[in-house]
């Protein structure tokens, strides 16, 4: 179980770092963000803010532990719809397959993650009973 524990939290940790990161451009609709978001894939500058603070919203629900995990759980299904999201945006715009598949790597973490956390919640439920 440590073994698993400390796996969580890396993953965790890296993915959470990671849509962080990836909204804050857009939270301050930066030249770069609005540029690709908006000018490339269409999407408004109001949407681009919406989308970015639920990002942060949900890193922050992932990583703190005393949040239920029934919140986490839609916290991992919200980015996994905005990750899917952000693939098919590429492929409707005409990108070619090298700017949109290196976000299969970050779908595959964000799924490792959250069976990493799946597994340390059936673990802790055999405990308890």
């Amino acid at each position: 179980m440590k073994r698993t524990n400390i796996t969580y939290w890396v993953v965790t940790a890296l993915f959470s770092a990671f849509m962080l990161f990836s909204s804050s451009g857009g939270l301050l609709l930066e030249a770069k963000a609005v540029a690709l978001m908006h000018d490339h894939l269409g999407y408004p500058n109001y949407f681009i803010q919406w989308i970015s603070v639920m990002k942060i919203l949900g890193a922050i629900a992932i990583l703190l532990p005393f949040v239920p995990a029934r919140v986490k759980d839609w916290a991992y299904f919200g980015f996994f719809i905005d990750l899917c999201t952000a693939v098919l945006s590429f492929i409707a715009v005409g990108d070619p397959v090298s700017g949109w598949a290196p976000m299969f790597l970050f779908i595959g973490v964000l799924v490792w993650a959250y069976w990493l956390h799946r597994n340390r919640l059936s673990f802790r439920t055999a405990i308890n009973h």
